[in-house]
This record gives C-alpha cells, sequence and structure tokens, in this order.
C-alpha cells in the first residue's frame, strides 16, 4: 500500500481507503463478513475508513467503532458526516451549528471515539448561512472534536464560497472534499479540480467504479449477474447507467485492462489515482476478496500509451465556453 497527503496538509492517508455505505449488517454472516472486510482492508495497509452518521441509521458508526478497536487508534483514519435526516425534528437535518456539534458528539458517541480524524458536510444546506457551517466546523477543529473537516458533492460556486469566508474570518482551512469520481462521471474535472489545486485541498472521491459498471460483470447483451446490485438497488442507480453506450466502453476498456495484466476494476482506480490532487479512493466491498483485488491499485501507474487509450474510449470534452 502506499499512502498520499491529504492535499496540502500533513495527514498521510492510503491510497485505496474502505467506505460504509454499502455495509451489509443484516442476516446471517453478514456482519462477520463485514468485520472481515475490515480487518483484511487494515491488514493490506488501509488506514482510512469513511463513514456517515446516517448509514443504517447509525448502526455503520457503532460497528465500524467496535471494528476498530481491535488497533491502535494512531494507526488509522476515521472520518464521518452529517447532513441527511437522523430524525424526523425541525433541526435533526442540515448543517446548522445546533446539528453539527450534536451530530459530532453522537459519532464519537457511536464510534467510542474521543475524536474524528476527518468530518464532511455531506451535501450544500440552502437554509443555513455559510458562515454558520464554516465557523462551526473550525470551532470543532479548535475543540479536538475533529481534525480535518471538508464537503461532499457541493458545486464550484459553493466551494469557492466556503473557501472565501474561511480566509475572510481567518478559520480552520477546509482541507478534503468527497466527492463522486469515476470513469464515466468526470464532472470535478471542469473546475472543481482547479479549486482544489489552488487551495491545497485533498480529494477522496467515492463511487469510483460507478455502482459497479467498472467491475467488468455487467456486459452487453447478457443478463444481469444474480445477487449483483442492478437487481435489488432501491434507488436504480446502477441500472442508470447500464447504457449501451456505457456497456460498450466497459468492453474497450476490459481490453486495454486485459494487455495490462490487470482487471477493469484495478484500472478504474489506477486510472483516478493518475492525478496528483486524490488523496485517496474510496471503494467498498462485500467480501475480503474485493479488498485484496482493490488494493491492487494502490501503486500501478498505467502507461501513457494506455492512458491515451482510455482518454479516446471515454470520448470526455470538459465544459468550456469560449468568450470573444
Amino acid at each position: 500500500m502506499q499512502y498520499r497527503n491529504l492535499g496540502k496538509w500533513g495527514l498521510k492517508v492510503s491510497e485505496i481507503s474502505l467506505g460504509s455505505w454499502m455495509t451489509e449488517l443484516n442476516g446471517l454472516g453478514a456482519a462477520e463478513t463485514a468485520r472481515q472486510c475490515i480487518r483484511a482492508a487494515y491488514d493490506a495497509g488501509v488506514n482510512f475508513f469513511d463513514c456517515a452518521d446516517a448509514y443504517s441509521g447509525g448502526e455503520a458508526e457503532k460497528f465500524l467503532g467496535a471494528a476498530l478497536r481491535d488497533y491502535k487508534r494512531s494507526s488509522y483514519v476515521v472520518s464521518s458526516k452529517a447532513f441527511f435526516p437522523v430524525g424526523r425534528g425541525a433541526n435533526d437535518w442540515g448543517l446548522s451549528r445546533k446539528h453539527l456539534f450534536e451530530q459530532v458528539e453522537n459519532s464519537l458517541k457511536n464510534m467510542k471515539l474521543e475524536y474524528l480524524d476527518l468530518f464532511f458536510c455531506h451535501r450544500f444546506d440552502p437554509t443555513t448561512p455559510v458562515e454558520e457551517t464554516m465557523q462551526a466546523l473550525s470551532d470543532l477543529v479548535a475543540q479536538g472534536k475533529i481534525l480535518y473537516y471538508g464537503v461532499s458533492e457541493w458545486s464550484p460556486v459553493q466551494l469557492c464560497k466556503a473557501v472565501s469566508v474561511v480566509k475572510e474570518l481567518h478559520l480552520r482551512p477546509l482541507s478534503v472534499i468527497q466527492p463522486q469520481y469515476n470513469m464515466v462521471d468526470r464532472y470535478i474535472e471542469d473546475e472543481i479540480l482547479q479549486i482544489c489545486t489552488e487551495n491545497g485541498i485533498g480529494i477522496v472521491p467515492f463511487s469510483p467504479l460507478a455502482q459497479g459498471l467498472l467491475t467488468g460483470k455487467y456486459r452487453k447483451g447478457q443478463p444481469l449477474p444474480a445477487g449483483s446490485r442492478a437487481t435489488h438497488q432501491a434507488d436504480k442507480q446502477i441500472n442508470n447507467l447500464l447504457t449501451d453506450d456505457n456497456l460498450d466502453k466497459v468492453e474497450e476498456l476490459s481490453k486495454v485492462a486485459g494487455n495490462l495484466g490487470i482487471s477493469l476494476s484495478v484500472l478504474a482506480l489506477a486510472w483516478i489515482l493518475r492525478l496528483p490532487q486524490i488523496s485517496s479512493v474510496i471503494t467498498g466491498a462485500s467480501t475480503p476478496d474485493q479488498i485484496e483485488a482493490n488494493v491492487a491499485a494502490s501503486g500501478f501507474r498505467i502507461p501513457a500509451d494506455a492512458l491515451e487509450e482510455i482518454e479516446k474510449i471515454l470520448g470526455y470534452h470538459p465544459f468550456v465556453r469560449r468568450i470573444g
């Protein structure tokens, strides 16, 4: 496993990290399998574990905290997030000072920790001034409850506003963002990547395999694999990605991966890590074998000619409007 700094800051995180969004805790043996995944990740050198207060109604935080108690606290980095509703009350969601302070305390209680290494604003809250949110996060850093903070899925304008407020009010810095980023969703390359570069903000993307599309298990003209996410996911995110165009790209990308002697998933993860602004890639895993497969991407450098071929296959065109 190789490690990178969180943006320009001193914290080192593993190139491959483990997220808890899809952690399955219900059913016979599910919790033990999830525990084995965490152990396999830690043993493979993963030191960054991502979670959120809304995952499994707080149970994911409790489970992750219990699993990590086997290890020395200084040896791992753990994160959580807040924004989505955790109750029915008027203040049980959002990014108000009240909700952020309460949810940090709740996450610490769930995981039985004294501090969180990273804390994210899960989404932008249009009902709360950015100044209030940034001040609250800065104060939580000053109190030692969190060490670094960032945002997830904020627009370029929202991110710039947050950075501006931090500088204007001389607050603790916004250090990291957690956007969606993968071969078929490259929106951060339009503007967000430059904003992060200029401000030393680390990027820890989620959904690097596009809900499983970039594992290669979904193929054009073939039935959905039994038990796959596309057969049961409630919001149908993966199903919306299974277009003929995307599946054609998967076929071509699989050939590139085969020529390099790696799996498509390793190619997809290593492709994200080609960018120096990426600090860590947040992966999911339902079995320890998937952990092993994902970790193989750390340190793998895609040759220049293969990168050129990938760009031709993806056919991405950044948004540019020329004036004058």
